[in-house]
């Protein structure tokens, strides 16, 4: 085990993951040595998840794993968004943690690191009072590559009032990075042979607010655009309902890069219910809006989220959502059981539903969704489309559509070999739920 050598292991989202590569990469820059198994390094850092209980719990399994095998030198880190709320629980349910770094904070890295190897008996926790995320980046490129895609992170933090989301309380509010920066990312990454950036953010639909840029999403794609015509794919996740504006229709409707897939998450479709999470109840625009859309962008494939089993939810107000759902037929959406969070402001509503209905109530909607993906999937049998491959095995190659986001939507299972990283052409030639088999063009 050499001194100066680290295991970094991230837990939940991309954005999380995009903190740390961060984190990997300024340690790097310093002399650190990033290795494969946690055995052989010198401290072992988890970049922990803390949205909802479930995630919470992954985390703490993760450290406690890892202080278990801890050998003799081995410094355990605990970072990211669990250690900034969860801070004291943390060193409670741990043994032997050795550092704390908060995700606001998570460009100190290499501060916290030298520090414990400069005085190794000191357990070091480092948690400024940050009101935000920082913008102090020391020129690090806040991006996750993975084969020919890579996420870019254009904001931090959250300013929406979402009941149920614990997001703004563990990052504080919305910090949109330099235009300027981003572009020359989006530079950077097109150079290293990208040929998809998914752009992403808690809400990329709000990039900009802080900076006085108004429609900020859509003027940052107009430069990207115009800075790298030659990068193939731009995706956009995460958008908010209520801010997908005329002006940004119009972009992503006029620009070849830019694909026709949008990611909203919706969170429920009956007034009431949206009312009590604090989010935008009007149904009357997310339908126009979505109808405005797919009439400018005819291939659009649109993706959202639902929380089934919200404090108060009735059988009808779920009712509305299914039916809403067959109306709008979504081609990809997800679902999740609600998750009480204290210290949210959904808080003194409890959790009233039981576990039973609420996962009857996800079973029900998962299962008309695969229908209607199904089906949407079908319709494309015979069509030519672009699959961005990321591997192959047995003689078929691996990847995916502009249809498909990295991790969360599905595959396309394509007969022969290409390479990997590289665009290619094909003919589907069969559909599945979540996937699709489809034939090489030469």
């Amino acid at each position: 085990m050499k001194e100066k050598t680290f295991y970094l292991e991230s837990l939940g989202c991309a954005k999380n993951t995009v903190d740390s590569q961060s984190m990997a990469s300024l340690l790097i820059e310093a002399g650190y040595t990033p290795v494969g198994r946690p055995s052989e390094a010198s401290y072992l850092i988890v970049n922990t998840c803390g949205f909802i209980k479930p995630a919470r719990d992954e985390s703490i399994e993760v450290l406690r794993k890892l202080s278990r095998k801890k050998k003799g030198g081995q410094k355990l880190i605990a970072a990211g968004c669990l250690t900034e709320r969860y801070r004291l629980e943390v060193v409670e349910q741990v043994p032997g943690i050795d550092g704390i770094l908060g995700t606001r904070r998570w460009m100190d890295i290499l501060d916290l690191v030298d520090g414990l190897r400069k005085e190794p008996g000191k357990p070091r926790y480092h948690l400024p009072d940050a009101a935000t995320i920082g913008l102090d980046e020391h020129g690090t490129l806040r991006a996750a590559r993975a084969g020919g895609s890579a996420y870019l992170k254009i904001a931090d933090g959250c300013r929406r009032p979402c009941a149920f989301c614990a997001i703004p309380l563990i990052k504080g509010t919305t910090v949109s990075r330099p235009m300027e920066t981003i572009l020359r990312e989006a530079r950077i990454l097109r150079d290293m042979g990208v040929m998809e950036l998914v752009l992403i953010a808690q809400d990329t639909t709000d990039y900009g607010y802080d900076l006085g840029i108004k429609d900020g999403l859509a003027v940052l794609l107009e430069r990207m655009v115009q800075e790298v015509p030659d990068l193939p794919w731009i995706r956009i996740l995460y958008a908010f309902p209520g801010y997908v504006t005329d002006r940004l229709i119009d972009v992503m409707a006029s620009s070849r890069q830019i694909l026709p897939y949008l990611d909203m998450p919706l969170q429920h479709a009956h007034p009431e219910t949206l009312k009590r999470m604090r989010r935008p109840a009007n149904m009357d625009w997310v339908r126009s809006t979505l109808t405005k859309m797919r009439s400018a962008i005819p291939d659009l494939a649109l993706r959202s989220t639902f929380i089934v089993g919200y404090p108060g939810e009735t059988e009808n107000e779920f009712a509305t959502l299914l039916d809403f759902m067959k109306e709008i037929r979504f081609d990809r959406a997800g679902a999740f059981t609600f998750s009480f969070e204290p210290g949210t402001s959904s808080e003194p509503l409890g959790d009233p539903i039981p576990a039973e209905v609420k996962e009857e109530r996800l079973k029900t909607l998962m299962a008309l969704q695969e229908e209607i993906s199904l089906e949407r999937n079908q319709a494309l049998i015979g069509k030519h489309l672009e699959v961005l491959i990321e591997g192959s095995q047995g003689g078929i190659s691996i990847g995916r559509s502009y249809r498909d986001a990295p991790e969360i939507d599905g595959l396309v299972f394509v007969s022969g070999l290409a390479k990997t990283g590289q665009l290619v052409k094909v003919s589907i030639s069969g559909a599945l739920p979540h996937d699709l088999t489809a034939d090489l063009l030469s």
